[in-house]
């Protein structure tokens, strides 16, 4: 009798985990859209035990991570443990000319390659071309960091006076203008930066600094270029060469990330109920197992 209650309750922790993925299930549509498409990912090399109270905390973080996307472009959660190995941190960010919509689809999309990807590793991060998300066992948070995650160059264009002026200007622009998320364009040059939302604004300062000198040195000519850092990244782009605006301000991808939002929304408040119900039903059973 034991062993057939304890399967009841295996039988709805599995009902609430897919529950769970279904919540992270994104339209093939929107998923395929650049926006959401793969920059680059990495995880950790120390696995966790399934069925740890790590595995336990890391799905609450999960869980907070893609809800906090749906009013907010940028969040951090750290869940501590009853030791303090059992202690996992992270946070997701938004690029910031995403809607709120397309920043929720973003962060659910993330979240949702990056637990293929890093399948019971303690750490791991995914980089889309609209949002970050990153979590750890080792705490991260408020702590700058300039390595080099991914660098990549176009292909040169040769020695272009005029337009390596632009870039430079474009570039330079970028290093001295304030806030987290800075954009900028010079004729047919186009330039991105960001910080993730936990630096200060001396250290993203710092951190923008070492990405756009490494930009222009490190990709001289080139058409178009990236340097990410692990706390900051700045971009450029001649002639529409290396487009990483697609799809920010487009009516369908604003629409079908609408759509998408109402249903992580509804149905993070289905997991919820479904928190609540399997916290009943494991007092039930352990009442009548006494």
């Amino acid at each position: 009798m034991v062993g057939r209650k304890a399967t009841s309750l295996h039988s709805l922790s599995i009902i609430f985990f897919l529950s769970l993925s279904i919540s992270l299930h994104i339209p093939s549509s929107l998923s395929s859209s650049p926006v959401n498409s793969f920059v680059f990912g990495g995880c950790t090399q120390q696995k966790y035990t399934p069925n740890s109270p790590y595995e336990s905390n890391l799905n609450s973080l999960i869980t907070s991570l893609v809800n906090s996307a749906t009013y907010s472009s940028y969040n951090n959660f750290s869940i501590l443990g009853s030791s303090p190995q059992d202690a996992v941190y992270g946070l997701y960010q938004c690029r910031g000319d995403l809607s709120m919509p397309d920043c929720a689809t973003c962060v659910a999309r993330a979240v949702s390659q990056v637990g293929v990807l890093c399948s019971q590793n303690c750490g791991g991060a995914v980089q889309l071309q609209g949002c970050y998300v990153k979590y750890d066992n080792t705490t991260f948070l408020g702590v700058e960091d300039k390595t080099v995650v991914l660098k990549k160059c176009g292909p040169s264009i040769g020695y272009d006076s005029d337009g390596m002026t632009r870039r430079d200007a474009v570039l330079g622009a970028l290093a001295g203008s304030g806030g987290l998320y800075r954009v900028g364009g010079s004729g047919n040059v186009q330039g991105l930066a960001q910080c993730v939302g936990d630096l200060s604004f001396g250290e993203c300062q710092d951190c923008l600094t070492e990405a756009i000198g490494r930009l222009k040195s490190d990709c001289g000519t080139a058409n178009y270029g990236d340097m990410f850092l692990a706390k900051c990244y700045s971009r450029y782009s001649t002639g529409g060469s290396h487009d990483f605006y697609s799809n920010a301000h487009g009516d369908k991808s604003s629409n079908e990330g609408e759509k998408t939002f109402a249903i992580i929304v509804g149905l993070l408040a289905g997991v919820a109920l479904l928190i609540i119900f399997l916290t009943f039903m494991r007092k039930v059973f352990e009442g009548n197992g006494k």
